[in-house]
């Protein structure tokens, strides 16, 4: 039986500034499994940023539930949603977000200082991330004497150090060129095979290839949710004919 990590019943989110009124979603009811290669698009201003920071735990929705892991979160405190999020979600960043100062392992192993881990622990999973994705050699450097691509894997080490329930990736190529952006979408894709739940928000078609459902936002409301296989009959049949 597969295992429902992620469940929003008709979450809605509104915004207000001034006298204006900002509909950002309008009950959106998802259901995301164990295990799942989501991608959420759409347009600026569809809703797939404010749904990731609420799935996130960075925000709560104005009216509607969702439950993260068995767990209700839609009206939790802000400490206790930080200590959600802590636990069990990894963040990815398109703009990396590492501390200039410090050094790839430090960076790495910066989610388990807030955890209580003490340095020799902390020091050793951070290593033992780093060499996951690839830069054990790279460990002592620190983020201006690494590639844009290197950069990104310091910060996919950084939200595996935990062992997160979902990983949740924020435009993660849209900072980097195209082959570092196709390098760093195979190790999404290795991270997947060995059972990690990624949910990857992206406004690039050939990005949102790699996941395995994607999921269409226009206007606050869900227009499409469709497996890989079925995206690529759809844009198939609504390709133009010659």
């Amino acid at each position: 039986m597969a295992q429902t990590i992620i469940q929003t019943n008709e979450i809605s989110r509104v915004y207000r500034m001034g006298s204006e009124t900002i509909h950002a979603l309008r009950s959106i009811s998802i259901n995301i499994q164990k295990g799942e290669y989501v991608a959420f698009m759409g347009p600026s201003g569809s809703g797939k940023s404010t749904l990731m920071n609420i799935v996130g735990c960075l925000d709560t929705p104005t009216s509607g539930q969702y439950i993260l892991n068995g767990k209700d979160v839609s009206n939790m405190t802000d400490n206790e949603l930080a200590e959600v999020r802590n636990k069990e979600i990894g963040f990815v960043f398109q703009t990396f977000n590492l501390l200039p100062r410090s050094s790839a392992l430090d960076n790495v192993a910066l989610p388990l200082v807030y955890a209580g881990y003490k340095k020799s622990v902390r020091d050793e999973k951070a290593m033992a991330a780093l060499a996951s994705v690839g830069l054990a050699d790279r460990a002592k450097h620190k983020p201006n004497e690494l590639s844009g691509g290197q950069r990104q894997r310091v910060a996919i080490a950084r939200a595996l150090i935990n062992d997160p329930s979902i990983i949740l990736a924020d435009e993660p190529t849209g900072n980097l060129d195209s082959k570092t952006s196709y390098e760093i979408m195979d190790l999404f894709e290795k991270l997947y095979e060995k059972g990690n739940t990624i949910i990857m928000v992206t406004h690039e078609e050939d990005i949102a290839k790699y996941a395995h459902r994607i999921v269409r936002l226009r206007d606050g409301l869900i227009e499409s949710d469709l497996e890989n296989l079925e995206v690529a009959t759809h844009l198939q049949q609504t390709a133009p004919k010659h």
